[in-house]
């Protein structure tokens, strides 16, 4: 499945991935790395490229000018392809499993494509192809969310990784507008303060998930219409970064 971004080419920077600072606040353990993901040996998952860590700390930064009380918590950074297959048929099961749909099933085929394409709004397909990587293969993605001082994250209307409406950035928008000092009011709020202060920071969301932002990939290239993306998938066991 081609993403509206997939047509902007690719220039890697070279650019080499490095572990978040004590600074970001890591939500561990792990999640996927706690479902057995394929990462590797000592492949850390909290890493992104040099640069786009950089402009995380200016997003907590902007957030803490506004809200000093509050802080970013990284839910993933990195993913490797391997870990974006796995994800992507592990979700793939828990939905079938919620809607009550047998994957092995011949006669609940429709059912299964049905959640195929659900999943397909929210998880990239785990392309090898070195002109569409995964936006989290390439080390410029990250999934995050708020948290008080302490660390503990804050309630934002949905999970992260929820398949669903209630995923889209703006989804509480309408029941704000009608009660702002209402829970979707709140939760609408949140979701606005953490979209400002990462685009402050020059990152660009994902069009259905109030979670991810990204700088320098395809996704970002399309959202702010640069002509090209300048990271490519990459491998944390590379000294540098490199086209995969």
């Amino acid at each position: 499945m081609l993403r509206p971004w997939s047509d902007r080419p690719i220039h890697d920077c070279g650019e080499s991935l490095e572990q978040l600072p004590p600074l970001i606040h890591r939500l561990e353990p792990h999640p996927y790395a706690a479902l057995g993901a394929p990462y590797g040996v000592g492949a850390d998952p909290f890493r992104l490229r040099e640069s786009v860590i950089i402009r995380l700390i200016k997003a907590q930064f902007a957030l803490q000018r506004t809200e000093p009380k509050m802080r970013l918590a990284v839910f993933d950074a990195w993913r490797p392809i391997a870990v974006q297959a796995f994800m992507v048929d592990h979700a793939i099961a828990e939905e079938c499993q919620r809607r009550g749909v047998d994957r092995d099933q011949s006669s609940q085929s429709v059912a299964v494509q049905e959640v195929i394409e659900a999943v397909g709004r929210f998880w990239a397909p785990p392309s090898l192809d070195p002109s569409t990587p995964p936006p989290h293969s390439t080390g410029a993605a990250v999934d995050l969310t708020l948290a008080e001082a302490n660390g503990t994250p804050l309630s934002m209307g949905g999970e992260i990784d929820a398949i669903g409406a209630v995923s889209e950035p703006d989804h509480f928008d309408e029941a704000a507008r009608e009660n702002p000092s209402s829970e979707a009011g709140l939760w609408h709020q949140r979701r606005r303060l953490l979209a400002d202060a990462m685009a402050t920071a020059g990152f660009a969301q994902h069009p259905h998930e109030w979670w991810h932002f990204s700088h320098g990939d395809q996704l970002w290239a399309w959202r702010c219409n640069k002509p090209e993306a300048i990271y490519g998938a990459c491998s944390a066991l590379d000294s540098n970064a490199s086209t995969a």
